[in-house]
């Protein structure tokens, strides 16, 4: 019995279901099965292994990034027909059936245990429309915050000091908290209200519950997997089993059976029990089914114990049993030489694929998706020429008229922008960089890119000698902060004045800003004493005073503070002020430990102005620092240059030009050695004149001197092997002689080494002698062979044609 007439058997002795089992619109009264659609579909699926490691998604690969959705001719009837993988994978398009299929073989061939499923979707879901789904790059994960353990109390313990902390300050952060929470709670109740507008806005579906649909089903136990899910073919989304998108299923196959739904769908799929091995809820085509079959109770076991009964059961389970047929689908081969951006959010993974059919991802290398107050759109790289490849607009309403924010994802930039996001209703730009900028720049948010506005850099710490990992600039201040350097400046702030002539990017005229203040803040120097280690220095250059403050000492709430009056060291008439006790005002935590006198003061006020000047022109040197970067980033924005892998023989065209030459000169190489090997006058047209034409004397010159020379060639060869044969015949007849003198006193190990001696020798000779006779025998041919040769090159032909 063939596996069509089985078929066709189990439909026509399968009874009707009742109307109460499937009842409307999940069922359509009259509908049939043909053994050729439940062939067609198992055999459509032929696991592919994919070849190479899986990469790691991109930031806008969260959903299938690939073809183009076409929909199904009938939206009531499954195909009637299904195009191969490989056709669908050459081609880039496909229905809801072509794609489930190609995503469960290459599954298969994963090793997740993964199934085709026939059934009536939602008319978002067959028509691929997400605009009342939220965009995934809009959801920000949420933090897990690890609470910390409270140690258990001891049994002796030091009484904790008093809480200072204010009662009024807490109630005040309580009540802010509270606000938060209820503005936080206004706005969910708003959305609310928007998603049922929304709601009531949505025409209701005339055709819900029988739009035929096809998705993968991956149920749980291989690879780890922890439960059951179905993905969406079209956008490559992960749904649970409990969503309300899929309203039923008809039947389900793999590459190994085909199983038929027998359970009630009224329910959407939320009742349905994925147990395979169950024939009453899951009716399956051929016997032969690797799903395990439900247990047994134990009076059904006793009766199966008689030996005749197991008997016949075994045979009728062999005559009965029935593999699939082997798949028509040729097998999907997809090389590691580029990656196919064929992505499976529900493994977060890419799939490396052939380069040049899958880098477009779709039609004109661009895609576009709705979602809900969003648009995301996507294009091939190196299809924009600023390094463009996704791009998600949020909008304030659901008409999606009035923009919120952009974001825009860059790949292969030349000055590492990675990420550009974009407020518009703050005007705020931050542009994102990966490691490698020529400055170390990390993050760059700014709202013009005039200087001297408001604007903020992040650095890489590791990128930057002096350590500054953070600078923020104001119209009329500016910030810095350090980490790591050997002097312990942390943070460094610096106050300016009003600039009489406005500074451009174009600008090349010194024209610094007035300086005001100076404020660093130092790290803790634990080789110093905290009385001598400064926490802080502010310079009040208009007020001509150096404020000093030290660390605090261990177990003090007050620090030491100085304060230095400048003064200027000559006065009107030229004669030098001695340093007094009013130039420094100080306060000591001890005073009776130590008393500074006046010489150290005056030695670190001298310090304190030098380090004044220092830090002036730290301060002028940051601001061209950052005029710099501006130029820097302009005209990058305006070349926007793409770096090309040199690996990428397809774009790299200076890579692909050098390799074309040197293969190019290799070839020639080779062609000129093999022309030099090959040319048997080359030596002797290297003795006539260069540039001279071969007359005929020459010509009969050359073929006399070269035949001469291979018959002496020959005669040489012939001699030698003469010699060598010669030589071993008189070395053996003194081996023989000698052992005719020596017999009598030899030893059996001297007689065993003449005995291997004269069969070497004997080999040898035998060899040279065939050596010999055979090239006896092929020097004449040999020497013909050449002169034929040589009355048929072109070079001598027509002078030798009278000797032919």
């Amino acid at each position: 019995m063939s596996v069509k007439c089985l078929a066709d058997h189990m439909i026509g002795t399968s009874k009707p279901l009742p109307l109460l089992h499937r009842q409307l619109p999940y069922a359509r009264p009259g509908r049939c099965l043909s053994s050729q659609g439940l062939l067609c579909y198992p055999r459509a699926l032929r696991p592919g292994l994919l070849h190479g490691p899986p990469f790691p998604g991109s930031p806008c690969a969260l959903e299938e990034r690939g073809h183009s959705r076409v929909p199904l001719p009938d939206p009531l009837k499954p195909p009637s027909h299904l195009y191969s993988s490989t056709t669908v994978l050459k081609h880039q398009k496909g229905n809801c059936f072509d794609f489930s299929t190609l995503l469960c073989s290459m599954l298969l061939g994963a090793g997740y245990d993964a199934y085709c499923v026939n059934g009536y979707g939602s008319q978002a879901l067959c028509n691929m429309d997400l605009t009342r789904e939220v965009c995934p790059l809009t959801v920000t994960p949420k933090e897990t915050v690890k609470k910390k353990e409270k140690a258990q109390p001891k049994k002796y313990t030091i009484k904790p000091p008093r809480d200072l902390t204010s009662r009024f300050e807490q109630e005040q952060e309580i009540k802010k908290q509270k606000e938060a929470k209820a503005q936080e709670e206004k706005r969910w109740w708003e959305e609310e209200e928007e998603h049922l507008l929304e709601a009531e806005r949505a025409k209701p579906d005339p055709l819900h519950g029988l739009r035929v649909h096809c998705w993968v089903l991956v149920l749980l136990g291989k690879r780890e997997v922890p439960e059951s899910f179905f993905i969406d073919p079209f956008t490559g989304r992960s749904y649970s089993i409990q969503d309300d998108h899929f309203l039923g299923i008809e039947s389900l196959w793999n590459h190994r059976n085909y199983w038929i739904n027998m359970q009630d769908c009224r329910n959407c799929c939320k009742d349905l029990v994925f147990d395979l091995g169950d024939s009453v809820r899951w009716e399956y085509m051929l016997l032969g089914t690797d799903k395990p079959h439900l247990s047994l109770t134990e009076e059904e076991d006793e009766g199966m114990n008689d030996d005749n009964d197991t008997e016949d059961l075994d045979k009728e389970n062999q005559d009965k049993s029935f593999d699939m047929p082997s798949s028509w689908v040729e097998q999907i081969d997809i090389s590691p030489e580029g990656l196919c951006q064929c992505v499976f959010s529900a493994f977060s993974r890419t799939i490396p694929g052939l380069q040049e059919a899958f880098e477009t991802h779709c039609l004109n290398g661009k895609k576009v998706l709705h979602y809900r107050r969003a648009q995301l759109e996507k294009w091939a790289p190196y299809l924009n020429s600023n390094g463009l490849v996704c791009r998600l607009t949020t909008y304030e309403d659901l008409e999606c008229t009035k923009i919120l924010e952009i974001k825009e994802w860059y790949q292969n930039r030349e000055d590492m922008l990675e990420l550009k996001h974009i407020n518009n209703s703050t005007s705020l730009h931050t542009d994102y960089f990966r490691p490698g900028h020529p400055r170390a720049l990390h993050v760059h948010s700014y709202k013009s890119m005039e200087p001297e506005n408001d604007r903020v850099m992040e650095f890489y710490e590791t990128a930057r000698v002096d350590g500054l990992i953070k600078w923020e600039e104001t119209p009329r201040t500016m910030t810095q902060y350090y980490q790591g350097r050997p002097d312990f400046l942390s943070y460094r702030h610096i106050n300016f004045g009003p600039r009489f002539k406005k500074l451009t990017l174009t600008s090349t005229e010194s024209n610094p800003r007035p300086i005001l203040k100076i404020t660093e803040r130092f790290s803790r120097n634990p080789a110093k004493p905290a009385d001598e280690d400064v926490a802080e220095r502010v310079f009040l250059i208009s007020e001509e005073r150096i404020q000093l403050r030290y660390h605090c000492r261990d177990d003090y709430i007050t620090a030491s503070k100085r304060e230095f009056l400048q003064r200027s060291e000559v006065d009107s008439k030229g004669n030098k002020i001695i340093m007094t006790s009013d130039v420094c005002i100080s306060f000591e935590v001890e005073p009776m430990e130590h008393t500074k006198k006046l010489l150290y003061q005056y030695e670190t006020m001298m310090h304190l102005k030098n380090e004044e000047k220092l830090s002036k022109h730290q301060a002028w040197e940051s601001e061209l620092e950052v005029l710099e970067i501006l130029k820097l980033r302009e005209e990058e924005e305006e070349a926007h240059i793409l770096n090309i892998s040199i690996y990428d023989t397809k774009r790299n065209e200076k890579s692909k030009e050098y390799r074309e030459a040197m293969e190019r000169v290799m070839h020639e190489e080779h062609l000129r050695q093999v022309e030099a090997q090959l040319d048997y006058l080359a030596p002797f047209l290297a003795q006539l004149p260069p540039g001279e034409k071969l007359t005929r004397v020459q010509a009969v010159h050359l073929k006399d001197a070269c035949l001469g020379d291979f018959k002496q060639r020959l005669i040489d060869k012939a001699n030698l092997i003469q010699a060598r044969f010669e030589k071993e015949n008189q070395e053996l007849q003194k081996k023989q002689q000698w052992y005719q003198e020596n017999q009598v006193t030899l030893t059996p190990e001297d007689e065993d080494l003449y005995l291997s001696y004269c069969s070497q020798a004997m080999f040898r000779i035998r060899i040279l002698e065939q050596r010999l006779n055979r090239h006896k025998e092929l020097a004449p041919l040999k020497y013909l062979a050449l002169e034929e040769k040589l009355y048929k090159d072109p070079r001598l032909a027509e002078f030798l044609k009278v000797f032919a």
